[in-house]
């Protein structure tokens, strides 16, 4: 079993940053896929970004939001700039050894005051 946990969230105004971090445990998931979708009240849950041997992005985010992670520290990064009222979310981590989710994190909030 994996267990994620993320820390990082918070309120920032627009046009702020913030750096979302997201820690495994239970065994390494350096093989693994890991990226972070988000869910916003009343939407559907949607992907934000994944990185496994390259990255990929959401459209919406693309430009503004990078994913990155330290094997060594089985942990993955959202920094994420130039934020958006409708980046306002609860962010969750995610690792899946086949590319889709696996295993989930609890989810960090994330307000953006306009």
């Amino acid at each position: 079993q994996v267990q994620l946990v993320e820390s990082g969230g918070g309120l920032v105004q627009a046009g702020g940053s913030l750096r979302l971090s997201c820690t495994a445990s239970g065994r390494s998931v350096s093989n693994y896929a890991m990226g972070w979708f988000r869910q916003a009240p009343g939407k559907e849950r949607e992907f934000v970004a994944r990185i496994r041997y390259v990255t990929a992005y959401a459209d919406s985010v693309k430009g503004r939001f990078t994913i990155s992670r330290d094997n060594a520290k089985d942990t993955v990064y959202l920094h994420m700039n130039s934020l958006k009222p409708e980046d306002t979310a609860v962010y969750l981590c995610y690792a899946g050894l086949r590319g889709d989710p696996d295993y989930w994190g609890q989810g960090t909030q994330v307000t953006v005051s306009s």
